[in-house]
């Protein structure tokens, strides 16, 4: 896979630096951030989202209008269980609001500058985990930044990604990828938020500078 490739040739701390080169993003390194916890807030079906890059990624938008239609019809697409869209949790940082939401996975395209890459979801995947960074007052959605997931049950870690920043017809910017679990249960998300790393005007001077982490807990119940 083009991530597990990826992953040997560069720190988390590199992975920072790359934001603008990749359409799919790159992940923060500071672990000794700070720390909030939030309670995680209760799911709710809003349908199934697709990823639609356009362009050369024709095929990849056909598969994720599929995952749609199974969605509704509640049938699986190459393996695939199709997910409603719901919010795993809820944080806020110095006025971003950070949202992780499941969906069902899909695949989806990485672009560097160049070359396309298409990452299709394995059969054992259990959702397309979405984080979305989002100015709490209006809304806006914060780009340039890099999110890490690391998610563990009972003490053991059994998913640790960067999460690439991505573009979504349905579900706008956001930050994902795909996740496989080990079954049902409840699970602790580790997000860390590396600072939006560009030009800021004045109003975001003072804010996210730091690395910061959220750590927060959800339920998961692939047979719901």
């Amino acid at each position: 896979m083009f991530k597990q490739a990826l992953r040997p040739a560069m720190s988390r701390a590199a992975l920072v630096g790359v934001t603008g080169l990749l359409i799919a993003g790159c992940a923060g390194s500071n672990r000794a951030a700070t720390t909030t916890t939030a309670a995680a807030a209760s799911s709710s079906s809003q349908g199934m989202a697709g990823m639609n890059m356009g362009g050369s990624s024709t095929s990849t938008s056909a598969a994720a209008a599929g995952s749609e239609e199974a969605a509704v019809k509640g049938a699986s697409v190459d393996g695939i269980k199709p997910v409603p869209t719901q919010t795993l949790a809820t944080a806020d940082w110095q006025g971003m609001r950070i949202q992780a939401r499941a969906m069902t996975a899909v695949p989806f395209v990485i672009f560097d500058g160049t070359h396309e890459q298409t990452v299709k979801p394995p059969k054992n995947t259990s959702f397309h985990l979405m984080v979305m960074l989002d100015d709490a007052h209006t809304g806006v959605a914060i780009p340039y930044a890099g999110v890490w997931a690391t998610i563990s049950r009972g003490g053991n870690v059994v998913y640790d990604e960067r999460q690439w920043p991505m573009l979504s017809e349905y579900m706008g910017p956001h930050y994902g990828n795909n996740v496989a679990l080990p079954g049902a249960g409840t699970y602790q998300l580790s997000l860390l938020v590396s600072p939006p790393v560009s030009a800021r005007h004045v109003e975001y001077e003072n804010v996210w500078l730091h690395p910061h982490r959220v750590n927060v807990s959800f339920n998961w119940n692939p047979d719901s």
